[in-house]
């Protein structure tokens, strides 16, 4: 069964009916002020209300708060790390630039709207699923026990992410809790994770190996959690168990390749442990897509849609440079620019770098004179929203779509037209491998560390983008692939050589790591270039910065800090940006310490804010 057509649909139905004293026999009368929770005390109106619960992993249900509480983290794990700009102009969406500069406010709107995503809208729906369970005597216990397991589940999940975000600051609220407004934020260290891995070790423990449905969590999702979770503290004598189980499972494989994990066509494949489900054009506006990347599609002339925002960083693009040998340049990486098209108009010359480079670079962001999917050859400015703002790379590449799947499965309505039916990969076995290495090279073994990364490495190497482009002046005229092209030269003629390579692509798998912090540098950068613009550069490089030797033998303000300065040029407005410890998380929302005044606490790093 789909779950693209149960678990996602079906979410206005129940965000009317967590609130409702609706029945289906209209005759049923109910005292006043009884509980909503009586018409949904049997296994269908509970499942109902899981799916109403699900519903909000995409946060769609109010799209107007979805850019700040987008699970996707594309502000907190992107556009706050080295990954990627805001994109689109200076002047749009004023709350972005604060993550920018790691200067955000206690009133910024994009913390907030997180904050009401996780608390208000995910975890208090988990919660009422579960005390609908405790409050239904005549479920039997193998149904009881499916519905927990999965209701905890994503209850974990709402607080892991609010915990990503805010850190140990955030209140720990049960079902059985009497009155949340009064529940404190300020916790013991250590009892945010806790709480997190006990309703996920219950999640483990009872949860099939396997779904009907897809989008539904299997035990296996529950561990690859966990062990997330663990590795936010390093704690990789807890990850480790956790990791091996899902790999001994064999239930998973890389895919063939690489941006396999990003074709809508290829959704819910081998490599996925827990997918969020998204669905275009089945209600208004496609709700039931991920409306928090709807501003982060291409915004310039031919395939422009809205708004711009997300675009991958020079600094990003440096790092998928190789040497001769086809290998990571570590420290020298960013010493010079790989060769982009910055103030050039797009009627102008432009030729293309041949250094070579990793070739997951053009399925992760789109570079001048580089076929883009088969949307045409990429047109350098004329392609970006304000390229002087955003600099020369187009929106994050991983969310979108093919030309030639618009309209059926993207949107047809609502103004943010690039919202499509692409899922989020929350979970995949790339995420299992390369976790698994990186505790291998914490505990000192190489050859582990070394076959995982390799594995990776080497799958990185089948698919290259094709189709070397033989012009250098890209005005209107050309698109889609050259004067007179039309769609139907896509991999068959135009002003393209269909049997070449797009770029220099060289990569490589290591020979050998001569020691632990060899090891873990290379784990490093394979996260960054395997999971690039995904939301998690900047929690990685939080944790990493724990680590004896951080990140490549830099701290996480040296890493950041050297990457703001190098910035300006690109982006003046970062000047006098500067990234302290103090950064590390975002602060609880103001309009909640309002609120629940003498209850919730301000980090104390923002109190002066």
């Amino acid at each position: 069964v789909d779950m693209k057509g149960f678990c996602r649909t079906i979410f206005l139905f129940a965000n009317i009916a967590l609130f409702s004293t609706c029945s289906d026999d209209f005759f049923t009368k109910y005292p006043q002020g009884e509980d909503s929770e009586n018409i949904f005390r049997n296994e269908k109106g509970i499942d109902a209300l899981l799916t109403g619960t699900y519903a909000m992993l995409g946060g769609s249900a109010l799209w107007q708060i979805s850019w700040g509480a987008s699970i996707q983290n594309w502000t907190y794990g992107s556009v706050a790390s080295d990954d990627a700009y805001k994109g689109s102009e200076s002047t749009d969406s004023s709350p972005v630039p604060e993550f920018e500069r790691w200067d955000v406010s206690p009133t910024n709107s994009y913390v907030a709207d997180k904050w009401r995503w996780a608390f208000g809208m995910g975890i208090f729906r988990a919660n009422e699923v579960l005390k609908t369970i405790s409050n239904t005597p005549d479920l039997n216990e193998k149904t009881r026990t499916r519905l927990k397991s999965e209701a905890l589940f994503l209850r974990a999940l709402f607080y892991f992410e609010a915990w990503l975000v805010f850190g140990d600051y955030i209140p720990l609220i049960t079902e059985d809790t009497e009155d949340p407004d009064k529940v404190s934020n300020v916790n013991p260290r250590g009892a945010v994770l806790e709480f997190i891995l006990n309703d996920l070790r219950y999640a483990w423990e009872n949860l099939p190996d396997q779904q009907v449905q897809v989008g539904r969590p299997t035990r296996y999702a529950a561990m690859a959690l966990a062990a997330r979770a663990c590795l936010e503290e390093l704690d990789y004598s807890s990850a480790r168990p956790l990791l091996d189980t899902i790999i001994a499972s064999g239930r998973y494989t890389l895919m063939p390749n690489f941006f396999d994990n990003f074709r809508i066509e290829k959704e819910n494949n081998a490599e996925s442990i827990f997918e969020i489900q998204a669905d275009v054009n089945d209600i208004n506006e496609s709700l039931n897509a991920e409306m928090g990347i709807g501003l982060n599609f291409p915004h310039g002339s031919d395939i422009g849609m809205c708004c711009g925002f997300h675009q991958p960083s020079q600094n990003l693009a440096n790092a998928f440079r190789v040497d001769e040998d086809g290998l990571p340049l570590f420290g020298t990486f960013n010493d010079t620019d790989l060769k982009n098209d910055m103030g050039i108009e797009s009627g102008d010359e432009f030729i293309p770098s041949e250094e070579p480079v990793d070739p997951r670079i053009d399925w992760t962001m789109g570079r001048r004179g580089i076929p883009y999917l088969d949307w045409g050859i990429m047109r350098g400015k004329d392609w970006i929203r304000k390229q002087s703002d955003g600099g020369p790379y187009m929106p994050a590449m991983k969310p979108f779509f093919y030309k030639s799947q618009r309209y059926t499965l993207s949107t047809t309505t609502g103004w943010m037209t690039g919202v499509n039916a692409n899922n989020y990969r929350y979970l995949r076995y790339s995420h299992v491998l390369l976790w698994r290495a990186e505790v291998a090279a914490w505990e000192g073994d190489l050859a582990m560390a070394l076959e995982l990364v390799n594995m990776i490495r080497s799958r990185a190497a089948n698919e290259l983008v094709m189709g070397k482009v033989q012009i250098y002046k890209l005005p209107q005229s050309v698109y889609p692939w050259g004067e007179g092209s039309t769609d139907e030269d896509y991999l068959a003629g135009g002003s393209v050589d269909w049997s070449q390579p797009a770029a220099n692509y060289k990569i490589s798998t290591y020979p050998a790591f001569g020691d632990k912090n060899e090891a873990l540098r290379a784990v490093q950068w394979e996260q960054r270039l395997e999971f690039a613009t995904e939301g998690r550069r900047f929690f990685d490089l939080r944790r990493w910065d724990q680590l004896p030797d951080r990140i490549g033998g830099q701290s996480m303000e040296e890493v950041l800090n050297s990457y703001a300065s190098g910035d300006i040029r690109i982006r003046p407005f970062m000047q006098g940006a500067n990234f302290t410890g103090d950064d590390k998380y975002m602060p609880v929302p103001q309009g909640q310490i309002n609120i629940q005044a003498g209850i919730l606490k301000q980090r104390p790093e923002y109190e002066n804010r």
